[in-house]
C-alpha cells in the first residue's frame, strides 16, 4: 500500500526531527570531548566555513543576537581558539579568525561520521545526491530564517 502525500510530509518532517536531534547530540558530545559547549563548535564552523568574520558578520550568519555573539567571541578568545585582530579594510572593524593550529584536537571526532557519510552516499545515483543536497541547503536555510526570527522576536 503506498503512502499518501500527507503521510509523506510527514515521514520527512519525522526523519528532520530525527537527525536534528541526533546532530545536536553529536555535537554536543563532541563539544564536550574538547572542552567547549554546542554553540562555541557550531561557530568554530561558520569561521572555518566562512572565513573570517566581523562580529556583526557572525551575528547575520548564526542568526544570533550580537550581544551573544559578542559573549560568544570573548568566551572563544579566552580559550584560545579565535583572535580579534584590525579589519584589512576599514580599521574601525574588528575581524575574528581561527587560530588553526588549535583546531587539530577536533579531526579525530569525526572520522566515523563522515566515513559513515561517504559509505552511505555510495549508495545513491548522482541525480538522487544532487537531489539530497538541494534539500539539505534549502532545509538549513529554512531553519537559519527561523533561527534569526527568534532572535528578533527576543529582543
Amino acid at each position: 500500500m503506498s503512502s499518501t502525500r500527507a503521510e509523506l510530509i510527514e515521514q520527512v518532517l519525522n526523519a528532520g526531527r530525527l537527525l536534528s536531534t541526533e546532530t545536536v547530540m553529536f555535537h554536543a558530545a563532541i563539544a564536550d570531548t574538547v572542552g567547549l559547549s554546542p554553540v562555541e563548535t557550531k561557530t568554530i564552523d561558520y569561521l572555518e566555513r566562512l572565513g573570517p568574520q566581523t562580529p556583526k558578520e557572525l551575528a547575520r550568519s548564526s542568526g544570533l543576537a550580537p550581544a551573544s555573539v559578542t559573549a560568544l567571541i570573548d568566551r572563544l578568545e579566552g580559550k584560545g581558539i579565535v583572535r580579534r585582530g584590525p579589519h584589512p579594510e576599514d580599521r574601525r572593524k574588528v575581524l575574528v579568525e581561527l587560530r588553526r593550529e588549535q583546531l587539530a584536537a577536533f579531526g579525530p571526532q569525526w572520522e566515523s561520521l563522515l566515513s559513515g557519510m561517504v559509505e552511505l552516499c555510495g549508495r545513491y545515483s548522482d541525480d538522487q545526491l544532487q537531489v539530497i543536497v538541494e534539500f539539505i541547503t534549502e532545509t538549513a536555510e529554512i531553519t537559519h530564517r527561523s533561527t534569526a526570527e527568534l532572535t528578533e522576536q527576543r529582543h
